[in-house]
């Protein structure tokens, strides 16, 4: 009970809830009466102004509620379930529930065309992995019979083309995997020297065979956000680049540097370099330069590179002027490592 009931005597030892409807009664008609007079002659105006201005909060607390119903069920994916009576909605209603139900098809579209490509991924990928295997077996094995002349160097053409197709296919399949969601690219804190040590120890036998130079300079305590598979991909399509299109003698040098927000790693390489006019178009897929179209690639590494770095929170920049080609990655830093 409240004080200011108590101090108003209306409850008393022995009081009933009768006695007290009865002692209040008189006191609000007596206040009502008082308003009235302090008014005038414009309290029934008033009175009509408050009653509508009760009437319009309560409608409006109403569209509330039943807009904040729709609104969730859409979240939840059931609106399309429900039953609503379109007659009793207001306009807004109308157009919001044609809005959420248009968003709910759509959704559910997209997770249907997302299913079928991931089935026909699946697909394409199981389906050709046998007969490419079997093409480079084969091909393989007419290579070590030692055929001589023409049919030698169809059986070397046959085997160089079924790599390519290859690459081509297990590169299809990966992009068209990142781009639906089919796969995750999950980054967390690790150190960059052992990414940087696996991807030397992959490539230094290539450089070697090329006649290139790899060298490495990436500090230890480094730590970047990264999805270590991906990154080693990502990292290893841009050295792979480097040490394609370096000529024998030249260098491919890979440094780390650290900045507050990002860590910065740096793949240059004194090779044939990257004109302005191709540098608005080598992170597209398919796209190769036609100084290199003779050499062996499809065009999809960069497109990959870029798309797997953008998932980590990151970004690549390129440099070139002319004559040798600066690739920076920068992923977001993280604590250094203990």
């Amino acid at each position: 009970m409240s004080a200011a009931l108590r101090l108003s005597g209306f409850f008393h030892s022995g009081n009933s809830g009768k006695q007290f409807i009865d002692r209040l009664l008189p006191r609000l008609w007596g206040l009502f009466t008082a308003l009235r007079a302090f008014l005038g002659r414009w309290w029934p105006l008033l009175l009509l102004a408050a009653a509508a201005a009760l009437f319009l909060l309560l409608r409006e607390q109403r569209l509330y509620r039943r807009l904040n119903r729709m609104i969730d069920l859409s979240i939840d994916g059931s609106i399309l379930g429900e039953t609503f009576d379109e007659s009793r909605f207001s306009q807004l209603e109308n157009k919001l529930y044609r809005f959420l139900n248009a968003n709910s098809l759509s959704r559910r579209q997209l997770e249907a065309d997302r299913a079928q490509i991931a089935e026909l991924v699946s697909d394409i990928s199981h389906q050709t992995k046998t007969p490419i295997a079997n093409i480079l077996l084969y091909s393989q094995l007419l290579q070590e019979r030692g055929l001589d002349g023409e049919s030698g160097a169809l059986v070397d053409q046959v085997m160089a083309q079924s790599e390519k197709l290859r690459f081509l296919v297990e590169s299809l399949v990966k992009a068209s995997r990142l781009e639906n969601g089919l796969v995750a690219v999950t980054p967390g804190a690790y150190p960059l020297a052992p990414l940087c040590a696996q991807l030397q120890n992959a490539l230094a036998a290539r450089a070697e065979e090329k006649g290139v130079a790899l060298s490495w300079a990436v500090p230890e305590g480094i730590a970047c956000w990264y999805d270590p598979k991906w990154t080693q991909e990502a990292i290893g399509n841009l050295l792979d680049n480097a040490i394609k299109y370096t000529p024998p003698g030249g260098n491919v040098t890979v440094t780390a540097t650290e900045y507050e927000l990002f860590c910065r790693i740096d793949i240059t390489d004194t090779g044939i370099g990257v004109t302005e006019t191709e540098q608005a178009h080598v992170f597209e897929r398919f796209y190769r330069s036609p100084r290199v179209a003779q050499d062996e690639g499809v065009g999809i590494g960069l497109y990959l590179t870029r798309r797997i770095i953008s998932a980590e929170g990151g970004y690549v920049k390129l440099r070139s002027k002319g004559q040798g080609t600066t690739f920076s990655v920068f992923l977001p830093r993280a604590a250094a490592s203990s």
